[in-house]
């Protein structure tokens, strides 16, 4: 494989192998810096499974991945995990810690000084629509699950990773809730540049936030489309998904 400076994560032939099961299986697929990269499939499919592969919490059986040109096997895993900022489901703050402190953690484990994490803080929480006079003391538990998820996204962006992995970081929020922070990110996400890989199996999300789709399948990669060409596609499973963009007909 050779180093390309627009390329940020590069998987070539990448196979993971669990109880003599292929979980993830001959993925081939690079990542544009800046764009979103939509993972979409079934549970099972392998989405999870490649997002672990890629910050390197699992290694490959076989193949090799590659962040910002280097492989992931090459990396320390601990600066290549501080490299990559990671958004999940039901965010995973720590209820012990103040929002602050939460969003703070990984610049203080950098050994930033302390008025650069208080100005970081400040400047996360204003980009999220978070008054930071309002919540920087506020605990998780005092805030709604929509708060959280942006208090979660703020602490991925806190030491400015040029990567972001997110696994299903809408999909415990009520609809009206995950719209507005879908909007929200979307305009952020072009605001600061960042390369993104979001794991989802919601269509609607995929269409409203990707440059590229990637569906998955019985971890296979059976497509990967920009949303105009997606909807093109005739592989049974994209037309499986694509259903689902229909509004139910009326029985009036």
């Amino acid at each position: 494989m050779t180093a390309n400076s627009e390329i940020a994560v590069q998987c070539f032939d990448v196979t993971y192998r669990l109880n003599r099961r292929n979980l993830a299986e001959k993925l081939n697929f690079q990542v544009r810096r800046g764009e979103v990269l939509v993972l979409l499939g079934r549970s099972g499919s392998g989405k999870t499974t490649t997002m672990k592969l890629i910050n390197n919490l699992l290694t490959p059986t076989s193949g090799e991945i590659t962040v910002t040109g280097k492989l992931t096997t090459e990396w320390n895993p601990i600066q290549l995990r501080r490299k990559i900022g990671y958004v999940i489901q039901e965010i995973g703050l720590f209820p012990h810690f103040t929002v602050e402190q939460n969003i703070a953690l990984v610049p203080k484990l950098e050994g930033w000084e302390n008025s650069r994490i208080q100005s970081r803080v400040r400047k996360l929480l204003e980009l999220v629509n978070l008054n930071p006079e309002h919540f920087a003391k506020r605990y998780p538990r005092e805030l709604s699950g929509g708060q959280r998820q942006r208090v979660g996204v703020a602490r991925a962006l806190a030491a400015d990773p040029p990567l972001l992995l997110m696994d299903e970081p809408f999909g415990a929020l009520d609809p009206i809730t995950r719209l507005e922070l879908q909007r929200e990110f979307s305009q952020l996400q072009q605001q600061l540049g960042k390369t993104v890989i979001l794991v989802t199996h919601d269509i609607q999300e995929a269409f409203f936030l990707a440059s590229r789709i990637g569906l998955m399948a019985e971890g296979r990669l059976v497509e990967l489309a920009s949303p105009a060409e997606f909807v093109k596609s005739q592989h049974p499973e994209a037309r499986a998904f694509l259903e689902c963009l229909q509004l139910p007909k009326s029985s009036h």
